[in-house]
């Protein structure tokens, strides 16, 4: 580096945003991630020791402390740090970081690690040509991402290095990362006079929903802006309201918060939590979801979750998905709200799924021969006997008749269990009753077999 690369640096890191300049430099100063960078954790005792030879791929939100981590690590090490952004650099870019560490492993013995922000962002190929040389040691990995590595990062670079997941901020943790900042006399607001009320810090940690960046540039914004009075700066809640005036809702239609926060709504409503149900329909609405593919799960719910308990389910979820497509947002909002209210508190049954006990059976053991007298007779009737002994149940009385529906070998199996939950217990009556005349008339013991 010259002295004009050296002035630039000096120059953009006097300039540069407060939560670039709050950054921490030790582990001691990181607030959170306890759970992987605690005091006697494993990734501590290993960067302390500057022991990092694995490689490793650091997971989570944005503005949790990825970044800070590996620059911290880069402040400890004694190998050679080097910073990829995967947005910017390619193979190029990589195949030159490669020959760099190439010589100063041969000449040196010295080590090279190289952090890749965003690493999700390299293609398949991309990340290909790296794992040749994270395999033999050469390069020991640092990668960061938002997205889930396990699907996002090739495997063979996933099952050579450490996952460690890093979890949203919790208030508390921001709120000292804003105090932190406004009394630091050198790269914080220190040296200024600064009165910040207490519920709009609060207000600050909590709209920013555990993302650490997020509260500070509201802070910058808020210092940067509000006029002095008699010589100092006063922060107050509406001041603060204006900075960040709404909370970001981390979601992503191809990322987990996607798929996790679906799935918390559609177990909440099979959990007969309305209240719960009715928050993340409110997150997935908020974010952007479309509302067809939160439909489209509660008619399938409706069936597999509610089924013959409340046969109603399906009715008011279908009727629900059509009258959205006749209203659209933001009205269009209420039939969703009021599916999502009937099928939460509907009763619950999933006997749907013997279906799949049927299909089990046929895949295990084969479809089984179509009993004679249940064959179409208007073809093969008079050659083959086809149809012969069929008895029609509408003529007997009650408009059933006990005859053997299954093939001859499965006599007596049974996969449909009725609940006894709301409209089903009365199924189950009938179908008990059914079930032990049957038996009786085939002379076969009453539910002498389950799938």
């Amino acid at each position: 580096m010259d002295l004009f690369d050296q002035s630039l640096a000096d120059q953009l890191s006097q300039h540069a945003p407060l939560a670039a300049r709050m950054r921490p430099k030790t582990l001691d100063d990181i607030i959170g991630q306890d759970h992987i960078i605690g005091p006697g954790t494993l990734l501590r005792r290993a960067i302390e020791a500057d022991r990092l030879f694995s490689s490793i791929i650091f997971y989570g939100p944005p503005g949790t402390g990825k970044t800070t981590i590996a620059q911290v690590i880069s402040h400890i090490t004694q190998a050679e740090f080097v910073s990829l952004s995967a947005v910017l650099a390619g193979v190029a870019d990589l195949r030159e970081v490669i020959k760099d560490a190439t010589e100063r492993r041969r000449l040196y013995r010295k080590r090279t690690i190289l952090f890749v922000d965003e690493v999700h962002r390299w293609n398949k190929a991309q990340q290909d040509a790296l794992l040749p040389h994270v395999e033999s040691g050469l390069l020991t990995l640092i990668g960061a991402t938002t997205q889930n590595p396990y699907f996002d990062v090739i495997k063979a670079l996933v099952s050579r290095s450490r996952i460690f997941e890093l979890k949203p901020l919790t208030e508390a943790d921001v709120l000292t990362l804003l105090r932190r900042a406004l009394a630091d006399p050198i790269i914080g607001y220190g040296g200024r006079n600064i009165r910040a009320d207490e519920d709009a810090l609060l207000h600050l940690a909590r709209t920013a929903g555990g993302d650490a960046r997020s509260a500070l540039n509201a802070l910058e914004l808020a210092v940067e802006t509000t006029p002095l009075q008699d010589a100092e700066l006063h922060i107050t809640l509406d001041v603060a309201q204006e900075s960040i005036q709404k909370r970001s809702v981390i979601y992503d239609k191809t990322d987990d918060a996607h798929y996790d926060t679906i799935s918390a709504f559609i177990k909440s409503v099979r959990g007969s939590d309305p209240d719960a149900a009715l928050y993340w329909l409110a997150k997935m609405l908020h974010a952007g979801e479309d509302p067809r593919f939160i439909l489209r799960r509660l008619i399938i719910l409706a069936s597999e979750d509610i089924g013959l308990a409340d046969p109603r389910g399906i009715l008011v979820a279908s009727a629900a998905a059509q009258n959205y497509e006749y209203i659209g947002l933001p009205e269009g909002v209420y039939p969703i709200v009021e599916a999502t209210l009937y099928l939460a508190t509907a009763p619950k049954s999933n006997s749907a799924g013997a279906y799949f006990k049927a299909l089990e059976e046929i895949e295990k053991n084969g479809a089984g021969p179509v009993p004679m007298h249940l064959m179409d007779p208007s073809r093969d009737a008079k050659g083959f006997g086809h149809g012969a002994g069929y008895d029609y149940p509408h003529n007997r009385p009650g408009h059933w008749t006990a005859q053997q529906y299954l093939p001859d070998s499965m006599k007596g199996v049974r996969f449909y269990e009725p609940s006894e939950e709301g409209y089903e217990a009365q199924v189950l009556e009938r179908v008990q009753k059914w079930r032990e005349a049957q038996a009786k008339a085939l002379g076969g013991e009453e539910d002498s077999g389950k799938a």
